[in-house]
């Protein structure tokens, strides 16, 4: 796929890191390197003061035992030790007369009268008679002078001073200033591009990743997203492509869906407009005219029943299925649905077998919802057995649950179908009527009563629907009656434990 351009829109991902991660580092770096800077300029500066203040004391103790010996010429001395000063090429060594004047330097130059002594009015007014500071010369150069006070009797000199340019100290803090900043520079360069490189890394999958969501979003779930890393990227990429098979599966057994329903749906409209036609020309006939009502009531309410149980999912799907909850005998709800299929069983060459219990206890439910479940179970059964295949419904208590099986004969399920078959649109068998949703239906609506519903079934063997339900504890009132069969049903009081049918657990 081609990769897609990126874009540095104020709301971007890129523009996000600029401002915010990489505007920061660089924030911190350039707070870093004036620091830096200023600790070396401190550093170089407070050694720089103390050099010359320890040349200083060093003049100044040389200068002081000659004081102390008491000889008759001082001011020859001190102005011999000035001139023949031996770090002159480095630091320039002046006494000060008691003018405020440099009389004699150690370069042979004296400074102008108009020159600022800063250092000298500070060691003035210091109580050690000593200062040392850095300051500008009128020229503009840099340097540090150091100044201590002469207090001796018959001396024509108040002061002796040193001054040495700093102009190579403040070389050397520009060269590790300059350095700092190109380091710093190629350390920011690095960042950008690797932080560029990696946002990239990203931008790209994700770019890609919303042209093809929106493609999904369009129903086109033709193209899959690449992996091209085991990273969180690359487990999302695995997500969004799972999402598109199960929407592409969902949205192919949605189309088969809505073609079933409208297969099922033009079925009984198309025989009560048959009928409806006929019974209008042969209005006379009055066994006809029987017939073809018949087939219209039966045909409406199949109409009706399906309609319901589009509704049905539909306040499912949206959270709106109702239960009207009370104490219900769940015998008499399941007698009335064997009674319900007993005519279509024998039209169809399908014995219907009811192992009828004596006693159950009873089950707090909606009976209509349950009885709407049971009809699903026992009309799927019928409708994948063909003639001469057995249908077989029980009910019994066990381990304080109530157990309703329905068996068949049938052409079963497929083991790669039978996990889906409760799921929403599918359908194990298109050659056979109904809309794909009813066992889904049945799966919640069982699912609202605390119960479960499981299916075992082998291909070509038959399926088993196995519907448990909490019982209350109370035993049935023997004054119910269940609903009575009659003799188009195969009445079994009790089949044998050995015999039941006990679905495995659900792939």
């Amino acid at each position: 796929m081609k990769k897609p351009e990126i874009k540095y829109g104020k709301h971007s991902i890129t523009m996000h890191w600029l401002k915010n991660s990489f505007g920061v580092m660089v924030a911190i770096l350039l707070i870093i390197v004036l620091l830096l800077i200023l600790l070396v300029r401190a550093y170089y500066y407070s050694s720089a003061k103390e050099y010359v203040s320890s040349k200083m004391n060093i003049v100044y103790t040389a200068v002081k035992s000659n004081l102390n010996t008491g000889k008759a010429n001082l001011n020859a001395s001190i102005r011999a030790y000035v001139e023949g000063y031996e770090d002159k090429d480095r630091i320039e060594l002046m006494a000060i007369n008691n003018s405020g004047r440099a009389e004699v330097t150690s370069s042979g130059f004296s400074p102008s009268a108009e020159s600022s002594m800063p250092d000298l009015e500070e060691a003035k007014k210091s109580d050690d008679g000593f200062a040392v500071q850095i300051y500008e010369l009128s020229t503009g150069e840099k340097v540090v002078a150091a100044t201590v006070m002469i207090s001796a009797k018959d001396s024509q000199y108040s002061a002796l001073r040193m001054l040495s340019s700093m102009k190579k100290i403040d070389s050397q803090i520009l060269i590790i200033g300059i350095t700092t900043l190109v380091v710093s520079l190629a350390i920011m360069i690095l960042i950008f591009f690797s932080g560029m490189f990696f946002i990239r890394s990203i931008v790209y999958p994700i770019r890609n990743m919303g042209e093809m969501t929106r493609k999904f979003a369009k129903g086109d779930f033709s193209e899959r997203l690449q992996k091209e890393s085991d990273d969180e990227l690359g487990e999302l990429c695995d997500s969004i492509n799972y999402m598109a098979d199960e929407l592409s599966n969902t949205e192919h057994m949605k189309n088969e869906f809505i073609s079933s329903v409208s297969h099922e749906l033009r079925t009984p409209l198309t025989a009560i407009k048959g009928w409806t036609e006929t019974v209008t020309s042969m209005y006379e006939d009055r066994e006809t005219f029987k017939k073809g009502m018949r087939v219209i009531t039966s045909e409406t309410e199949r109409l009706s029943q399906m309609v319901e149980e589009l509704l049905d999912f539909s306040r499912i799907q949206d959270n709106r299925l109702t239960l009207i909850m009370d104490t219900i005998d769940i015998l008499a709800e399941l007698g009335e649905t064997v009674l319900i299929y007993q005519e279509r069983a024998r039209a169809l060459g399908i014995t219907l077998n009811y192992y009828e219990p004596e006693m159950l206890s009873f089950v707090y439910g909606d009976k209509n919802r349950l009885r709407q479940v049971f009809i699903n179970i026992v009309d799927n059964a019928i409708k994948y057995s063909d003639k001469g295949d057995t249908v077989s419904v029980e009910a019994y208590e066990e381990h304080g649950e109530i157990c309703i099986s329905v068996s068949d004969t049938g052409m079963g399920i497929s083991k790669d179908d039978l996990p889906k078959v409760k799921t929403k649109f599918f359908k194990a068998n298109h050659t056979r009527r109904g809309s794909g949703i009813g066992l889904a239906v049945a799966d919640e609506i069982i699912q609202r009563h605390g119960g479960t519903l499981t299916l075992n079934s082998e291909e070509g063997v038959g399926t088993t629907v196995l519907i448990t339900l909490p019982c209350i504890e109370s035993k049935k009132d023997p004054t119910i009656v269940s609903a009575e069969t009659t003799s188009d049903v195969q009445l079994i009081t009790s089949k044998p434990e050995s015999e039941r049918t006990e679905p495995e657990n659900e792939q």
